[in-house]
């Protein structure tokens, strides 16, 4: 049995090991396999008596509490209804172990099992204060898994939960630090034992010392005490029993401010935009199946045998198109390169600022909506450079970016129309009040952009230092700003998807509800306040976010991201899936004069196309 007091990043530029969180340990080995085998059998999954053990079929994982149940609606327990079932007599040489170690110095009286298959996660929470004392015990069964802490101030701290792992959180890491479990179905960790089917060798140019992670079938066992009293613990800013807001209201994060140097704009990438669209890799893909017309003739003209590279290629929907040619795409996303596979194409992870391709070894490179993601113009600057450098003398390339001109020639794109059609036209569907023209949980430290009025000069710039919030579906105001990415109840599985675009969005929206939080933890859902609401991994997406622009992607290497059945509500408790997603929006002419920087390569062609600008670039 050993300590582990690992962090990784996930980041290919940098890799440090930090401290964990205060009162955080991870005891490895703690149960033998046969213990384990002992545990997962003392689970009865079959039974159907759930006042005995309330047990809830969700759509995204199996739980089942023992003791007393935790109610979803109100994110605490019933102190004076304790089930019939306690704890599993399995489970006590377990417990009792703790307690001459030292790990806990009072026995639990509440269990909450979680099973979660692959793909499958957690939002960011605190467990509720006044519910449960002090320690906390999960234990971790089956697959492994990577558990996310992140303190208020941004700091993350990502731990390997092995199989038979126990994971005890005291004190700070319990009270004011979030975890959750991003749902996805890899995850990068290091490549410190050995390798066995589950894991996938890094492609080269990766750190050699970081590996894919294949999940399985993980059960957690999360032992708590009920707390008879209230909480009166150190931490009253996350602390509801002293008057914290509630977790069925959770606040919008402070405003970030624009990045002054390398690392922090590093650290406004990974928080707004790589987190983000990892956050809803299952959602995004179903958002991004029309490839669009002037990306799909550029590669049609491309001759047979060609060489394309698709930096940030998402869910490879721009990897068909051509079947005469050569086609392989990269993401920041292994998530989203695991969809791509699925669909039969070649991708591998990488960040668009390093991609490990050799020079000059590709006839062609397109980059779809994922340099308008890179904080500085510098980064932005060396992430063309980087498709530059892939291309072969002759070679082209296609960027398209997100453009601050919504209306160009005296033409609205899209984008703006279907603001005006949801107000006025006939076919309008949706609720006059639509939560993408308001803040979802009222007053928000960070301010909407909202309308501009008739005849006003944008200055373009971010005036204090901080970003605002964007309105979806105007005009912006500002060329670096966060935009909103709404998740709500969409199709039922199996109801047949439209392309891109607006249409759907009409088609689908007959009746839409407000979801709560579905995904609950290994322990109890206090959401992170980097997010407005739950990260479950079944929602759907509000396509007013998703259809913003053609092909539009997330991430500064290009992360787009995939999507999966809607999900019912669990709870009775109506909160609205939010995720800030940063975007420098180019003016025009801006990317124009920035491939101007770029040495050997010039603008063959550049053009307006439905809100975004666009360039083809010609290698000498």
């Amino acid at each position: 049995m050993c300590l582990t007091n690992l962090r990784f990043t996930m980041t290919y530029e940098e890799e440090a090991s930090v401290p964990l969180p205060e009162g955080l340990v991870l005891l490895e080995d703690f149960v033998s396999p046969e213990e384990e085998a002992l545990l997962l059998a003392a689970v009865d999954w079959s039974s159907t008596n759930e006042d005995v053990t309330a047990q809830k079929a969700l759509k995204h994982r199996r739980v089942k509490h023992y003791g007393f149940e935790f109610r979803y609606d109100n994110n605490n327990v019933d102190k004076d209804k304790p089930l019939p079932a306690g704890i599993p007599a399995e489970c006590l040489p377990v417990l009792e172990r703790c307690l001459r170690n030292g790990q806990i110095n009072v026995m639990p009286d509440q269990l909450t099992v979680n099973q979660y298959e692959s793909g499958q996660g957690i939002p960011p929470h605190v467990d509720t204060h006044s519910a449960f004392e002090d320690t906390i015990l999960s234990l971790s069964l089956g697959a492994k898994t990577v558990m996310e802490f992140r303190h208020p101030d941004g700091r993350v701290v990502a731990v390997v939960l092995p199989g038979r792992s126990l994971l005890v959180m005291k004190s700070e890491s319990r009270y004011l630090w979030t975890h959750g479990i991003t749902p996805r179905k890899f995850d990068m960790v290091p490549a410190c034992e050995q390798q066995s089917p589950d894991h996938v060798t890094p492609e080269p140019g990766t750190r050699s010392n970081l590996t894919l992670s294949k999940r399985g079938t993980r059960t957690s066992f999360t032992f708590r005490k009920i707390r008879p009293e209230p909480c009166r613990c150190a931490f009253p800013s996350a602390c509801d029993s002293q008057g914290a807001p509630s977790t069925l209201s959770p606040s919008t994060p402070s405003p970030p401010a624009l990045p002054c140097c390398h690392a922090d704009a590093a650290r406004l990438e990974e928080e707004y935009v790589h987190r983000v669209y990892d956050a809803i890799a299952s959602h995004f893909s179903s958002t991004r199946h029309s490839p669009w017309p002037r990306v799909c003739h550029f590669l049609s003209s491309l001759p047979p045998g060609s060489v394309l590279a698709d930096v940030g290629c998402g869910n490879g929907k721009y990897l068909g198109v051509n079947p005469e040619m050569i086609a392989v795409g990269c993401d920041r996303s292994s998530a989203l390169v695991q969809i791509c596979a699925e669909r039969g194409f070649h991708a591998f992870v990488s960040d668009a600022l390093n991609v490990p391709l050799r020079t000059a070894s590709c006839d062609a490179c397109i980059s779809i909506a994922v340099i308008h993601h890179f904080s500085t113009e510098e980064r932005r600057l060396a992430a063309m450079r980087e498709l530059v450098r892939l291309l072969k003398p002759g070679g082209h390339a296609l960027i398209y970016v997100w453009a601050f001109e919504q209306e160009y020639n005296k033409q609205r794109s899209k984008y703006l129309k279907d603001h005006n059609k949801e107000h006025n036209g006939k076919e309008n569907l949706t609720k006059s009040t639509s939560e993408d023209r308001r803040e979802p949980h009222g007053k928000s430290a960070i301010q909407n952009s909202g309308h501009l009025e008739e005849g006003y000069e944008p200055v373009g710039k971010v005036t204090d230092g901080k970003l605002s919030v964007h309105t979806n579906r105007t005009a912006f105001n500002t060329q670096d700003l966060l935009v909103p990415w709404h998740l709500k109840e969409g199709k039922k599985p199996g109801e047949e998807e439209s392309g891109d675009g607006v249409k759907r969005n009409k088609r689908k929206e007959k009746s839409k509800k407000v979801l709560t939080n579905q995904t609950r933890t290994d322990s109890n859902p206090g959401l992170s306040p980097g997010f407005d609401a739950s990260m479950s991994p079944g929602l759907r997406l509000d396509t007013d976010d998703a259809t913003h622009s053609p092909g539009s992607k997330p991430s500064p290497s290009g992360t787009t991201q995939t999507s999966s059945s809607h999900l019912k509500s669990e709870s009775e408790s109506h909160l609205t899936a939010v995720f800030h997603r940063y975007y420098h929006v180019f003016h025009q002419g801006e990317l124009e004069q920035l491939c101007s920087q770029v040495d050997g390569v010039k603008v063959q062609s550049s053009y307006h196309d439905q809100g975004n600008w666009c360039v083809i670039l010609e290698k000498d």
